[in-house]
């Protein structure tokens, strides 16, 4: 059972993510959601020139071997990581495997603004790990809500985003046990929807 409030959830939520993935099973459980996202990619990857990724941290899943053999053979298409702004905003640019980062304040590496080389990039498709997640009917329509680390740089990234960009598409990483009911947590107001959600059963949408 968690705990009433949203921060000891978060607490319960990674400490069972931790030892998720130390059971003996949890290679194939990754592999899984991995080739659900390999489909994904193929299926509609094509249409995204610029795709962003983040730097796994706290047992999250690790997507950049995929995407780096997703873009290696697209020259046209680029990877992104984002960048905390002091206003709790994300910025993305260019990424290459073997970039140096620097340690955010959260300890989260981040790639350098100050980098000529690496310019900042609107981002077509974004995916963003799940502490836990959630779905629920609004008129009508399912929709799928991240449970973040609670800065809510992601929502408010999104939120703004979004009104410049309709056609972005949003993509939440998560395992099925991470799933939440109502009376766990529900999302706010200020809380973005996401497009889809990855598990390793497959795309929600």
């Amino acid at each position: 059972m968690h705990g009433n409030s949203p921060k000891t959830l978060r607490q319960d939520l990674l400490k069972q993510r931790t030892a998720f993935a130390a059971e003996q099973n949890y290679a194939q459980i990754q592999a899984r959601l991995i080739d659900h996202l390999n489909q994904l990619l193929s299926d509609q990857g094509k249409s995204w020139q610029s795709i962003a990724l983040y730097w796994p941290i706290q047992d999250e899943i690790d997507l950049r071997s995929t995407l780096l053999a997703c873009v290696k053979n697209a020259p046209n298409r680029t990877l992104t990581l984002p960048f905390a702004r002091p206003d709790k905003h994300l910025d993305f640019y260019q990424w290459c495997q073997g970039d140096q980062l620097l340690p955010s304040k959260h300890g989260v590496p981040e790639p350098n603004p100050n980098n000529s080389l690496r310019p900042q990039i609107n981002p077509d498709c974004i995916f963003i790990p799940c502490v836990g997640w959630s779905s629920s009917v609004v008129n009508g329509k399912m929709h799928y809500w991240r449970l973040g680390y609670g800065g809510g740089y992601f929502d408010r990234t999104l939120a703004e985003r979004r009104k410049k960009n309709p056609k972005l598409v949003c993509i939440g990483i998560g395992f099925d046990w991470q799933q939440l009911n109502d009376a766990q947590w529900a999302a706010q107001t200020h809380d973005e929807p996401l497009d889809m959600l990855l598990t390793e059963s497959g795309l929600l949408r």
